[in-house]
């Protein structure tokens, strides 16, 4: 027990950088930041009044994503606004796909958070999805085998023209599942329903960048407005706020060129291993009271 008595002496401050480099790490990986961030202010004792500190932090993330993809980004806005096919098809997938999350969100918001929003839970759902993933991405290589391209390697830069709008629904339907069980992961359950869809993994992969934009960009600054007059709450208060958000967009910047790259070459299973061991290795932190339940 004693490694844990002193992760939990460490002071707001840096344990807004710790919590930011969590989330700037997991946040675009199939592994579930939102879970990470719930086991580690556990951890180290961290108090998130209301859970702003880990909804906020997440900006940083976003900033990362649209720096990362700034040039296609403006592209794509130019191109709505002068009525081309591909643009208008873009951003009308990235509204179709929001949409499910979106409403769910809204609706049980305040149930998920009291009921949900547990280590138990977030363990549950790494280890569920784990499994998941790992018989999706076997099910892909053996016909891949089969087709003689199991080795191939897929270019780096996505198919986002190619997307259609049965496929941006399949990956809106398959994200309320992150929304309804923390831990479940919002980049991991849209890749799912993108390779589910017949998307390749680097197209599934950024396609589930663009979506967590308006996604997770709008749930973080409506938790900010509505913790305006309750930052102090919050360990370590706006300047916690602030580092927490800086280091993850640093951090996210790094992860998601990795990703692309890795995701070119290698499938999901890794990751799906991941999932599973720390899903147990939670279980069991619950069980020998390292950490809470609640």
């Amino acid at each position: 027990m004693f490694p844990f008595s002193l992760v939990r002496r460490v002071n707001p401050q840096l344990s807004a950088v710790l919590l930011g480099v969590v989330e700037g790490l997991t946040e675009f990986l199939p592994i579930s930041s939102t879970g990470h961030l719930i086991v580690a202010e556990n951890l180290i004792g961290y108090k998130d009044a209301g859970e702003t500190f880990t909804i906020v932090i997440q900006l940083g993330a976003i900033l990362a994503v649209v720096f990362y993809y700034w040039k296609l980004l403006i592209s794509k806005l130019g191109g709505l606004f002068r009525g081309q096919q591909n643009s208008v098809r873009f951003w009308i997938n990235i509204v179709v796909a929001c949409i499910p999350a979106a409403v769910i969100g809204l609706l049980f918001e305040k149930k998920i958070k009291a009921l949900l929003f547990t280590p138990t839970v977030v363990a549950v759902s790494l280890i569920v999805g784990g499994i998941i993933l790992y018989v999706i991405e076997t099910r892909r290589a053996r016909i891949a085998h089969t087709e003689a391209s199991a080795h191939t390697e897929e270019k780096l830069e996505p198919d986002l023209d190619d997307i259609t709008l049965r496929q941006a629904l399949w990956v809106g339907v398959a994200q309320v599942f992150s929304v309804l069980f923390p831990g479940t992961s919002r980049s991991g359950s849209s890749i799912v329903g993108g390779l589910l869809s017949g998307m390749n993994r680097v197209t599934a992969t950024a396609f589930s960048f663009f979506l967590g934009i308006p996604l997770l960009g709008a749930a973080g600054l409506y938790s900010l407005y509505k913790a305006r007059d309750t930052i102090s709450q919050v360990a370590g208060g706006t300047s916690a706020l602030l580092i927490g958000t800086v280091v993850s967009f640093i951090v996210a910047l790094a992860s998601v060129s990795w990703l692309l790259r890795y995701v070119s070459r290698h499938d999901f299973r890794g990751f799906a291993v991941y999932r599973v061991v720390a899903g147990v290795v939670i279980l069991v932190l619950v069980a020998t009271g390292v950490i809470t339940h609640t």
